[in-house]
Formats: C-alpha cells, sequence, structure tokens
C-alpha cells in the first residue's frame, strides 16, 4: 500500500490531509442534511459538540483508508 504525500490536481501540488479534509467536510454536510431530515438531532445533547467529534472521526477515518 502506497500512502501519498502530495497529490498532483492539474500540475497543483496538494497535502493529501487537505483533500480527506475536503473529503471529511463533504461526508459530515450529507450526514448532517440526513439527520436533519430524519429529525435524529432531538437525541443529541450538544449537536455542535457532536459534529466535530463526527469531523474528527471522519477525517481520521479517511486518512487511514486513503
Amino acid at each position: 500500500m502506497v500512502m501519498r504525500q502530495v497529490v498532483d490536481l492539474g500540475g497543483l501540488l496538494v497535502s493529501a490531509f487537505v483533500v480527506n479534509l475536503a473529503l471529511s467536510l463533504l461526508t459530515l454536510a450529507i450526514l448532517r442534511w440526513l439527520m436533519g431530515w430524519l429529525d435524529l438531532w432531538r437525541f443529541v445533547w450538544d449537536p455542535p459538540l457532536a459534529q466535530f467529534g463526527i469531523l474528527i472521526c471522519l477525517l481520521g477515518l479517511y486518512t487511514l483508508i486513503l
């Protein structure tokens, strides 16, 4: 398994961490919309704290996987 430190996007070198962060934010946006649509935020005591925790977990997951 080859871990990339830098990703080449059309000649622009971008850190792999930035790509993982963007992917995490996109996934979090989808999860926020889905949880809002299903009205699941009413079960969470502090939604911003839960969203931050989900973002950190997603970032770690994408860093390990990609």
